[in-house]
């Protein structure tokens, strides 16, 4: 078997979080965001859940979600947060909001690729899996956040 250059040079990548995307992730523009629906009364959840937090109940199965939803909220943190922050060296500020799938689940998640001062409720919004960080081993740690849908 013949293996080209393009796959030797190919960069490990793990998710930030066990059982948050769907795999591979040799082409992030495929990658989605996954949880659980119960089905006992409907709930998704967003990431791997056993058991549902509506009701108790352990009928859970996959649920893929889809890319497009709407901020439901947000707010623009100005200042670093405390702990192991992975973002931008310097600090800049950015927006953490709420995004509505139309799952009925909200997810929140840094906001990318948007203006500050043009970020309003209601604007629709896609997701974007990246790359946040390579670790000691050089595995590029891949995470997600949404941005607003370019029209």
């Amino acid at each position: 078997m013949v293996v080209s250059q393009a796959d030797q040079e190919q960069v490990r990548r793990i998710p930030v979080k066990e059982g948050l995307f769907t795999e591979p992730y040799t082409d992030l523009s495929k990658v989605r965001l996954k949880g659980k629906k119960c089905e006992d009364c409907g709930e998704a959840l967003f990431g791997p859940k056993p058991v549902c937090q509506n009701c108790g109940s352990e009928k859970m199965r996959d649920i893929v979600f889809s890319p497009r939803g709407f901020l439901w909220t947000y707010t623009i943190m100005g200042h670093r947060p405390p702990g192991d922050f992975k973002g931008s060296e310097p600090f800049e500020p950015f927006a953490l909001g709420l995004v509505e799938l139309p799952e009925g689940v909200r997810v929140l998640s840094p906001l990318s690729g948007c203006d500050l001062k043009k970020i309003r409720i209601g604007m629709e919004m896609e997701l974007v899996i990246g790359k946040l960080f390579v670790n000691e081993k050089g595995e590029e740690v891949i995470s997600y956040t949404f941005q607003p849908v370019k029209e």
